[in-house]
């Protein structure tokens, strides 16, 4: 399942802007209207705030704070102890454009990134931050996090879509694409779902009737709520309907019946609805691991357990 792709405003006079021979990219119209695009940015602004709060720096937008190269200065002075050769204060605009770059020469060398590893070079980095371009701005930000404080948890999985904009001798050559802010990022918890599963089928079995009398009462709460009862998990939850009646219970809505097989009459049918199961728990950021259809249709108890753990996990708190 592709994870979701999130978009932001474009500068609305880009066009114009070109020069001839001149590629220039920015993210798409729609996505600053995201919550999860504002998470990552309002993470990035508290961040900032944190690091600097005893040089009573206030940041309120990363494109208008940020472009001058003062924060910057300071991000690194305090991160990396880094002193550079620059005024404190740039006040013409020359002077800005030069501290900026300063600061960027010493992020990549700080950072040891050959051009080649970097989204755009130092050069067109400058010109995109001192233009207050925002994807340009989240990616040397998120650079930044990740050496100096590797441990922080920034917003994972968040993909964005970035027009490119080139103006050729024939007119403007326009291209889109989908890139990567921020990787998919498991806590440990993620990581130990599966592996408690492994351990639970193959060294304690003994306690295996336990769980899928927990999992099956939590099931039978919410489904309860339509009239039905599921008995019997390693059969139940093979053709994708209890699965699906069961999200649409526990996310508060209803599934269109035109999209999933209410009474499926044939292995297609079944996959179908469970592909659709596994769809919406991605989406929804409750299954962080790959899950084969097909292997909940076939009765693999060990798949169908895992999901409903994840669900019970997300939701167990959920009022009756």
């Amino acid at each position: 399942m592709e994870p979701h792709v999130f978009t932001a405003f474009a500068q609305p006079d880009i066009k114009n802007d070109i020069a001839p021979g001149e590629k220039r990219k920015f993210l798409s119209p729609a996505s600053c209207q995201n919550a999860k695009l504002e998470e990552l940015k309002m993470f990035l602004i508290d961040w900032i705030n944190a690091t600097l709060k005893h040089e009573h720096i206030v940041v309120k937008s990363l494109e208008d704070d940020l472009f001058d190269g003062l924060i910057l200065h300071h991000l690194l002075k305090k991160l990396g102890s880094l002193k550079l050769d620059v005024e404190e204060i740039a006040l013409t605009e020359k002077k800005q454009k030069h501290k900026l770059a300063v600061v960027l020469e010493a992020v990549t060398q700080c950072l040891r990134l050959e051009e080649s590893q970097l989204k755009w070079s130092v050069d067109s980095m400058c010109r995109t931050i001192f233009r207050k371009d925002l994807l340009s701005t989240l990616y040397l930000l998120i650079a930044i996090a990740e050496h100096f404080q590797p441990a922080l948890a920034i917003p994972s999985n968040i993909n964005v879509e970035v027009i490119t904009i080139e103006r050729t001798s024939t007119g403007l050559k326009t291209e889109s694409t989908v890139e990567c802010i921020t990787e998919r990022r498991k806590n440990k918890e993620d990581e130990s779902k599966t592996a408690a599963f492994d351990d639970l089928f193959t060294r304690a079995q003994d306690k295996l009737d336990d769980v899928k009398r927990v999992l099956l009462h939590f099931v039978n709460i919410h489904v309860g709520k339509l009239g039905l009862n599921v008995k019997d998990a390693d059969t139940q939850f093979a053709d994708g309907v209890f699965l699906l009646l069961l999200i649409g219970q526990l996310g508060g809505y209803f599934l269109n019946l035109r999209d999933f097989f209410l009474n499926p009459s044939s292995e297609a049918e079944m996959i179908h609805n469970v592909n659709l199961a596994v769809a919406l728990l991605t989406d929804g950021g409750i299954l962080d691991f790959p899950v084969n259809a097909e292997d909940i249709v076939k009765g693999n108890m060990k798949t169908t357990l895992e999901v409903l753990y994840c669900l019970h996990s997300k939701y167990k708190s959920k009022e009756v």
